[in-house]
This record gives structure tokens, sequence and C-alpha cells, in this order.
């Protein structure tokens, strides 16, 4: 496999979040491939200053590294004018649109899979509801979304082998694009996570802050608990969240990957309320030996344990967070037991298993 030239693909490079960090695994384990995406924020996402980072005429559009999603339309039509007929392996990191890349006919193209698109498929009807478009836009949003779907559907057809993220995502590529998929769950950095002692100060939510995270429910929940809540995150619910919430909730925006590690340590518990592909960020707090309050469908089913890394609940609503939390406050765990709960899900085990997969199916 040395002598064959491959190329990654990214839908875009503008936020931390999840799969950023993937792309990044996989720019580690194939250093010399160019990364093709339509959208790349350096001051963002600064570990990719050393990459081969090669985007689309999307660029350099105004508003378009901070706000990729007002681009959505032009994505098919920006990966499908990337030129990939050098490269005899594609591996696309997608839950948009950079499965839709045009491969040689004999190179192979895998497409390691976040998630087919919630905005064309199950998510579709709440993401018009509840994302904060303009009027306007959600009035069009409905055309866009049907020729995107026709579009994705089409795409998925490009990619020779899926490789999921989590086995409930493998499910959601067999219903939306009738193929079958490689599980290969994402791999933390456990290097430089620390189990603080004591039983932490507060409790700690991460990630971009967007209607499906369901933040809103964090914010309404600890409202009325009046616990410690420190939010990490930036994106486009910020206003509204901090109009809901009370003075006992914190939001600190983007942190450092040092600090957010310090936030982890020092937490009581992670919690998790959002139906989640796999979901990164729990990991990492149990890697700081740190409890996992979650809610019980999606990836958190295949990685949190029921009363040794954490604890779930089984309706998404502010009444069941509530009482799980309460019940979370009343338990103990072992905080060797949360942390050894992660020791499979390791950068080693997920390099071995790409690097495996992929040299089955060249051979």
């Amino acid at each position: 496999m040395d002598d064959l030239k491959i190329a990654l693909v990214a839908d875009w490079l503008t936020d931390q979040g999840g799969a950023e960090k993937v792309v990044l695994a996989l720019h580690k384990i194939f250093p010399s491939a160019p990364i093709y995406t339509s959208i790349y924020n350096e001051k963002s996402l600064p570990q990719f200053k050393d990459a081969d980072v090669r985007t689309s005429f999307i660029q350099n559009w105004p508003f378009a590294k901070k706000k990729h999603q007002l681009f959505l339309k032009w994505m098919p039509m920006a990966f499908e004018q990337f030129d990939l007929s050098e490269f005899d392996i594609v591996i696309s990191s997608s839950h948009s649109c950079a499965k839709g890349v045009i491969t040689k006919p004999s190179a192979v193209h895998f497409c390691y899979c976040h998630t087919p698109m919630r905005y064309v498929w199950d998510d579709c009807h709440r993401y018009l509801k509840d994302y904060p478009w303009p009027s306007s836009v959600k009035k069009l949003a409905p055309y866009l979304l049907h020729h995107l779907r026709l579009w994705d559907r089409l795409a998925a057809d490009r990619v020779d082998h899926f490789i999921s993220n989590s086995n409930y995502i493998g499910e959601r590529i067999k219903k939306y694009y009738k193929r079958d998929s490689k599980t290969i769950y994402p791999p933390i950095d456990l290097s430089g996570f620390k189990v603080a002692e004591g039983s932490g100060s507060y409790y700690l939510a991460v990630g971009r802050l967007i209607p499906y995270k369901r933040f809103d429910l964090i914010i309404d929940a600890f409202s009325h608990l009046g616990f410690p809540l420190k939010v990490v995150g930036d994106g486009p619910e910020m206003k509204r969240l901090k109009r809901m919430a009370g003075s006992n909730v914190e939001f600190l925006g983007f942190v450092t990957d040092e600090k957010l590690k310090e936030l982890y340590a020092g937490c009581k518990a992670f919690i998790f309320p959002q139906v989640e592909d796999f979901g990164i960020a729990p990991l990492e707090a149990m890697a700081c030996g740190r409890p996992v309050i979650a809610y019980a469908e999606g990836g958190a089913l295949e990685t949190v344990k029921e009363g040794v890394s954490g604890m779930f609940f089984n309706t998404q609503s502010v009444d069941a967070l509530v009482k799980a939390v309460l019940k979370f406050e009343k338990k103990k765990f072992d905080k060797d037991e949360v942390v050894k709960s992660v020791a499979d899900f390791g950068m080693e085990r997920f390099e071995k298993e790409i690097r495996g997969f992929v040299a089955r199916k060249v051979a």
C-alpha cells in the first residue's frame, strides 16, 4: 500500500469538533496525503497548519470561514470540481458532501461516515423548524433540501466502501444509502488526560451550540436545579441560550485543548442529552475519570456503561434530565473503572483498524 497515492477529503475545516478530530487522526496516519476540503479556517484549526490543505472555490467567498452553512447549495459542485485523478485511494470523512468527490475508475474510495446528512434525511423537519434561519431562508430551504437529498443519495453510490463511526450510524447508512458498512470507532487521544482528586465542583457540557445538540435542554434543566454548570463551545444558539440561562450557568466559548482537559478533570459529570452519531467528548471526560449523564439513544449506548462509567435518562426532556442529575447526586462512581472503560478507544487501535481495513480492500 506504500506505493499507492492517497488523498483525504473533509466536508469543511472551520470549527473544533469530533469530525475534525477524525480528519486530524487520518492525517497522522497518512501524513503525506493532501486534504481536500470546501473551506479551511486556519485560525480555528491551527493543528492543520503543517498539512497540505487544498480548498474549493468557496474558500475566499465572504463569510465562508465563519458561516459555512450559508454555502451548502454550492457544496456538491465544490467537491465534484476537485481533480483526484492522480490518487489510487481516497478516504473521505463525511457527514455532508465530501463523499461526493469523483474518482478515477481504478481508485478505491473509502468513506468514513459520521452520519448520513441529518438535515436532508431523518432530521430535516426539525432542522427547518429549530434552526435560527431568517424566515425568507426557511421558505426556500425545503426546495434546496429536496435537491440536496437527491444528490446525496446519488453521491453515496460513488463510495466503494463505507466505514461507520458506530453501529448506530451503520444502521442509518443501511436505511438511507442501502449499503453495508464496517464500524470503526473514532479515536480519542488518551495522552494528557489526568484524573483529578475529589468529586468535582460543577457539571460540564461541551460542543457546537446548534439545535440538535440540545443545549437548550441542559440550560433549562440546570436553571431549575441551580447546580453550577459550565458550557464550552460556540455557535448560532449562543445568544438564545444565554437569555435562557440562570446565574449558575457559565459560558466559556472556545477553549484550548489544555484548558478543556482541565475542565473535564474538574467536573462532577459530563452532560450529554443529544442523539449523537458517536460522541468523542463524553469519552474524553471519562478518560479523566468523570462519569457521563447521557440520553439513552445513539452512539452513547455503545460507549457509556450504565452504573460503571455513567447513567442514562430515557426521555429527551427537562424533567427527565433533572431527575437523572438528582439521581446522580446520590450515586458514587469508581474513577479507575470509568477510565478503564475508554482504554480501547485510543489512537493505536484506530490506526490499526483503519490500515487493516484499507489494506484488505485494496489487496
